[in-house]
C-alpha cells in the first residue's frame, strides 16, 4: 500500500513540474511572440527539437515501419497544425485563455472515438460534453460584443491536437515515441517554410538580438523537460489522476500571463474554466476506465 501511494505521489509531482514547465513554455511563447511572429517559433521550436531527436539516435538506433506512413504523417499533421493554433492565440489573447482553449482537446478525442470507433457516449460523458462546450461559451463570451477569430482558433487548436492523440493510439505499438515525435516535428518545419515560400503570411528574419535565441533554446528545452514529465506521470500513476492534476497548468498560465501584462481573467472566464475543468475530470475518468 505504502508503495502504490509513493507511485502516486510521484507521479502527481511529476505531473505538477510537467504543468508548471508547460506554462512556463507559454511564457516563454508569449514573450518571443513581441519579437518573432507565431509561425517563426513553431519553425524554430521543431528545428531545435528536430535536432535533439535525431542526436538520440546516435545511442539508441530504431527501425521504421513502412505500412502505416500516411497514418505517421497524419498524426504529424495534426500536432503541426495544433502547435501552429496554440501559439497564435498564446500570441493574440491572454496565455491562461489560450491555455484553457486548449484543453477543451479531451472532449474532441470523446467525440473523434465516437465516430471514429463507434465508442459508446454515456449520459455521464454527454453531461460532461455540454458543460466543457458551455465553458468553452463562457471564455468566448458571444452573448457580448468579445467574441473574437481567436478564440475560436484556440479551440480548434484543441480539435487539432484531440485529433493528434487518437492517431497516437492507433500507432504507439508500431512506431518508437521518438519516431512519433519526430512526424509531428518535421510538418511542423514544413508547413512555416511553405507558407513562406508561397504566401505573404510570414517572412522569416534575421535575428541579432542574443535573448531572442536564448528564449527559443530554452523553449526547446522546457518543453522536452515537459514533456517527459508527462510521460513519467501517466506510467507511475493512475490515468485519471494525473488528468485531474494535469488541469493545474491553467492556473500557472494565469499567474504567467498576469506576470507578462495580462489582465485578471473576469467572471465570466473564470466561469468558463470552471466548467471546462469540472467536464475534463468527467471525461479524463471515463478514459482512464477504458485503458485498465
Amino acid at each position: 500500500m505504502s508503495e502504490k501511494l509513493k507511485s502516486i505521489d510521484r507521479g502527481v509531482l511529476f505531473m505538477l513540474l510537467s504543468a508548471l514547465l508547460g506554462a512556463l513554455n507559454g511564457a516563454t511563447a508569449k514573450l518571443l511572440s513581441q519579437s518573432m511572429d507565431p509561425l517563426e517559433i513553431v519553425f524554430y521550436r521543431n528545428l531545435l527539437g528536430f535536432f535533439i531527436i535525431l542526436f538520440s539516435f546516435k545511442k539508441f538506433s530504431v527501425s521504421v515501419d513502412t505500412t502505416k506512413l500516411h497514418l505517421l504523417f497524419l498524426r504529424g499533421l495534426f500536432g503541426a497544425l495544433a502547435m501552429v493554433l496554440f501559439f497564435y492565440t498564446i500570441a493574440t489573447i491572454p496565455l491562461g485563455e489560450a491555455v484553457v482553449l486548449n484543453k477543451t482537446s479531451p472532449f474532441f478525442v470523446t467525440i473523434l472515438a465516437y465516430y471514429l470507433v463507434k465508442e459508446k457516449i454515456t449520459l455521464k460523458i454527454f453531461f460532461a460534453l455540454i458543460i466543457g462546450f458551455v465553458g468553452v461559451l463562457f471564455i468566448m463570451k458571444p452573448f457580448g460584443v468579445e467574441i473574437s477569430l481567436e478564440h475560436f482558433l484556440g479551440v480548434l487548436g484543441g480539435f487539432f491536437a484531440a485529433a493528434a492523440y487518437a492517431t497516437i493510439k492507433k500507432i504507439k505499438d508500431i512506431y518508437d515515441a521518438r519516431i512519433i515525435m519526430l512526424s509531428f516535428m518535421g510538418v511542423g518545419m514544413v508547413i512555416p517554410l511553405l507558407l513562406f515560400l508561397f504566401t505573404p503570411l510570414i517572412s522569416f528574419q534575421l535575428y541579432t538580438d542574443i535573448f531572442v535565441w536564448i528564449l527559443i533554446v530554452l523553449m526547446a528545452i522546457i518543453s522536452t523537460t515537459s514533456q517527459w514529465f508527462l510521460t513519467r506521470a501517466y506510467s507511475l500513476s493512475n490515468a485519471s489522476i494525473i488528468g485531474v492534476v494535469s488541469y493545474t497548468n491553467i492556473p500557472f498560465a494565469i499567474g504567467f500571463g498576469v506576470l507578462l501584462g495580462d489582465m485578471l481573467p473576469d467572471i465570466y472566464t473564470f466561469i468558463g474554466i470552471l466548467f471546462i475543468v469540472f467536464g475534463g475530470i468527467l471525461v479524463s475518468k471515463k478514459s482512464s476506465k477504458k485503458i485498465k
